[in-house]
Parts: structure tokens; sequence; C-alpha cells
């Protein structure tokens, strides 16, 4: 399958075209010739040196990720841009980015597999941003404590070591669940409105102490990367699927 194939089904799939104004990241195929023959897949959260590199040990075609290297726009290729173009050109290895569509996709993203991992119901889309979503918010089967929340957490996400963190000013009992991976805490008055007993997302800012304090909920940060692994995993299955020989580069930062 062709480098263009796979990144023209890519983008059906997460319906990129509906994020190009309200994305930061170009999302789709940033590097590389659409005409080029892939055989195997390596995907990871993010296009640093270090998975780039490990995607072209791993003998990788394409690599598919989650955070992209161009933000807005390119003006000059030195420093950290030089360092992450270079070895994508230097191996052949092609870049394919999805960040918004794969925090929002209500099967595939980054907040519906964390959805999945804790089980919820009567799921419906959350985290508004320019007429799309970024998020996912659902029900609990069973309401449960925050902290034996945060233990399934710590449980099942790659944290890097680090503890979850918790701002606690939310009910001691946990049922519905909002959700906006990476960096999310901008959503935590729209889970308020939505009745959310808990924000769960990557990692926070100095105002959402007091945001959250004042409005009673609780917030759990639980790392942004241990939260974004969710969604290029569920692409390498879709991959796997398609008769594509894939790796996951995992790379955790604790953050």
């Amino acid at each position: 399958m062709h480098t263009g194939d796979i990144a023209s089904r890519l983008d059906d799939e997460l319906d990129t075209d509906a994020y190009a104004d309200v994305d930061a990241s170009p999302n789709g195929l940033q590097v590389g010739p659409a005409d080029r023959e892939v055989e195997t897949v390596a995907v990871a959260v993010d296009a640093a040196v270090e998975t780039i590199e490990r995607a072209s040990e791993a003998g990788a075609d394409l690599l598919v990720t989650h955070h992209g290297i161009v933000w807005g726009s390119i003006e000059r290729v030195t420093d950290s841009n030089y360092r992450r173009i270079a070895p994508l050109l230097e191996n052949d290895l092609a870049l394919y980015v999805a960040h918004l569509p794969l925090d929002g996709h209500q099967q595939l993203g980054n907040a519906a597999g964390l959805a999945d991992q804790l089980d919820l119901d009567n799921r419906a889309p959350f985290g508004a941003m320019g007429g799309e979503w970024v998020g996912q918010r659902g029900r609990l089967v069973e309401g449960r404590s925050l902290e034996a929340l945060v233990e399934a957490l710590e449980a099942n996400l790659d944290t890097g070591g680090q503890p979850v963190q918790t701002l606690d000013f939310g009910p001691e009992t946990v049922e519905d669940v909002a959700i906006v991976t990476g960096s999310g805490a901008d959503w935590l008055e729209e889970a308020v409105d939505v009745g959310a007993d808990v924000l769960i997302t990557g990692e926070g800012k100095q105002q959402a102490y007091h945001e959250a304090r004042e409005a009673g909920i609780n917030v759990v940060l639980a790392g942004h990367y241990a939260t974004e692994t969710f969604g290029v995993r569920a692409l390498s299955a879709r991959l796997d699927s398609w008769g594509l020989e894939t790796t996951f580069i995992d790379c955790p930062t604790g953050l």
C-alpha cells in the first residue's frame, strides 16, 4: 500500500478536514512522498528525534504520531526542526500526524480509549472546540471513590513512574466522568456545566486549582503522555487490519 493511500484512508477515518480550521497541527501526511510503498508502520505519541530514530531502526517506512513536527508553519529548517526532519529524510521515513482528530474521535480517539479503560457507559462527545469535539464523557457502571478511580488509572496507565495527581474538591463518590486527554484543563467549566463529578485530563494549569475548588468538582491529572497513547494504539490495530506490519514506539515522559 502506498503512503498516499494510507494517509487518505486515515484522513477519512478520522475526518481530519473537519479540524482544519481549529487545529494548530496540519493533520495528515507531514513528511514524505505519497507514492512510496509501505510495508511497516511505527506509531508513537510524539514525533521526536528518539521516536524517529527508533522507528527507523525498526525498519518502518511510515511513522504515525499524535504530536507532529509542524505547529502552524515552518519558516526555517534549523535547530529542533532540522534535528527532526533530517533523520526522516536520511532514513526515507514518512510522517503522518493526527492531533485533535485523534483526541476527539469517538471510537478510536484518546478520550474514547481512556473511557474504554474505565468501562464508561452512556457516552457522549465532550470538549467543544470550534464546532468539533476533543473529548468524551460517560458514566461509571458503578460509582466509586475518587481514590479507587485514581488507583485504577495508576494501575493501567504508563505514567513513567509518576503519581497521578488529584484536585479533590468534588463528590467523594464519582459517577459522571468527563475526559479531555493531554492538556484539557480549559474544559473544566464545561465539565461542571454537564454535571460531571470529575474531569480527567493529562496536565493542569495554575488557575484550575481555584476553578475546581470554587465549582466543587474533582480533577484528575494523569499525565499528558499517559493519557494519549490510546489513539495511536487504536490506529496501530486499524493499520494491522489493513495488512500492514505495525510496531508501537513507547517513549513515556512522566509528564
